[in-house]
């Protein structure tokens, strides 16, 4: 639970934080602002999950995949593929 408590005050953080230095910085109206700020945070977060799991050698998240057999569309059988 703190966990996941801290974590989301470091978003809420860093969304502030974009909202004052880009929308101060680049002369915004307080919309503009809070669009650039509200894009940038998960952009922010996404680009820092990919560098930190680059640098620990974790490999990248399994992805699902939908197969389907024959000519049948109804049955799916979804099996993980890793990326090479």
């Amino acid at each position: 639970m703190r966990h996941k408590t801290k974590e989301s005050l470091l978003v809420v953080c860093l969304f502030s934080f974009l909202l004052i230095v880009i929308g101060g910085g680049l002369h915004l109206n307080p919309t503009g602002a809070f669009l650039a700020a509200l894009t940038g945070t998960p952009l922010i977060i996404h680009l820092f999950t990919v560098w930190s799991r680059s640098l620990s050698g974790i490999s990248p998240p399994l992805r699902r995949v939908a197969a389907v057999r024959g000519n049948d569309t109804r049955i799916l059988e979804s099996r993980d593929v890793i990326r090479q």
